[in-house]
Formats: C-alpha cells, sequence, structure tokens
C-alpha cells in the first residue's frame, strides 16, 4: 500500500473529516451567497465561467466579460477568484478525507479503492487551472484569445467531471457502508473514531 494512502488512513478520523467538512463549507457558502451572486448580479442570465460543467464557447465567454462589464470583471477578479482559490484546496483534502475515512468503514486497509481517494484532488487541481484562466481572461480582455478560453473551457469540464465521479464514489461509499451495517450485528455501535 502506497505510503501516503496509509498516511491518510490514519488521520482520517471521524472529527478531522467532520471539522475540514466545515471549513470547505464554510468556503463554500461564502461563495454561494456572496461573491457568486454579487458578480451574477452584473450580467444577468449569463452563466459565470465557474458556472458551467459543459464548458463554454468563445461567444459566451465574450458575452459574459462585456455583459459584466468593468466594475463587474473588478469584483470577480478581486472578491470571487480570491475565495475560490481558498475553496479548491479545502475540496481536494476535505473530499479526499472523507473518502478515506467512509471506505475505511467497508473495505480493507489494503483495498484498491483507497486510490479513488485522489480523485477530489484531481478536481482541485482542475478548479485551480480553471481559475488561472479566469485571471487571463479578465485582464486580457477586450484582447481575448481563442485559444485560451479554449484551454478555459477544458478545464471547467474536467473540473466537472472529476466533481461528479467524486459524488458518485461518496454514494458508492455510503452504499458500501451501509450493507456493511447490515451485515453486522446490530449491537455494534459506530462511532467518530
Amino acid at each position: 500500500m502506497n505510503k501516503s494512502i496509509t498516511y491518510f488512513q490514519k488521520i482520517a478520523s471521524g472529527k478531522v473529516v467532520l471539522f475540514s467538512f466545515i471549513f470547505t463549507m464554510a468556503a463554500y457558502l461564502l461563495m454561494l451567497l456572496y461573491t457568486i451572486p454579487k458578480v451574477e448580479s452584473f450580467a444577468p442570465g449569463v452563466a459565470l465561467f465557474d458556472l458551467s460543467p459543459a464548458g463554454y464557447s468563445y461567444q459566451h465567454a465574450t458575452s459574459l466579460l462585456e455583459a459584466l462589464g468593468e466594475t463587474g470583471r473588478s469584483i470577480y477578479l478581486h472578491q470571487q477568484l480570491p475565495a475560490d482559490f481558498i475553496y479548491p484546496g479545502l475540496f481536494a483534502i476535505s473530499y479526499s478525507l472523507l473518502l478515506i475515512w467512509l471506505f475505511a468503514k467497508s473495505f480493507k486497509a489494503n483495498s484498491k479503492m483507497f486510490y479513488l481517494a485522489i480523485v477530489p484532488v484531481l478536481g482541485g487541481l482542475f478548479d485551480y487551472l480553471e481559475n488561472v484562466c479566469i485571471i487571463l481572461m479578465i485582464k486580457s480582455f477586450p484582447d481575448l484569445s481563442q485559444e485560451l478560453v479554449a484551454v478555459a473551457s477544458s478545464f471547467s469540464i474536467l473540473k466537472s467531471i472529476f466533481t461528479t465521479v467524486f459524488f458518485l464514489l461518496l454514494f458508492v461509499g455510503f452504499i458500501a457502508f451501509l450493507v456493511t451495517l447490515i451485515k453486522r450485528k446490530p449491537k455494534v455501535e459506530y462511532s467518530l473514531k
């Protein structure tokens, strides 16, 4: 078994998972309830790059950046993106630990399932790459490169794919945990250990 997986298995206690989840959700709610709506208010009805799981075209990118105007682009750059540079790291750590903790309830310590905990890390990585491209698009507007938009769109799609795969793995882990609970004696208690 990989040493890093073994290390993360040791630190993935219920309490660590819970606290990391709380921090992750706090960052997510900050964006969802404050920074994203603030940016969206400058371009109503036009999906932000962050909220385009299927990617976006060059035309969409130019329409969005134009609709945002100078103030909207500045808020995107100086408020939404700084928050979105905190969230992907928290997402990667928190949800990798969550998968490891959940898999530990149902699978043997040397199971290959634990390698799948890399999925949230990849989701976070592509989120960072998407953010870098968004910064470049905002700063280069109106001289926006079609190649840059295509790369940014690819990163947005990859972020969405790995995020979706994470939620599927979470569902699989939860089902496996329920099956394990049903198979075991009802007197066994589970703690957040």
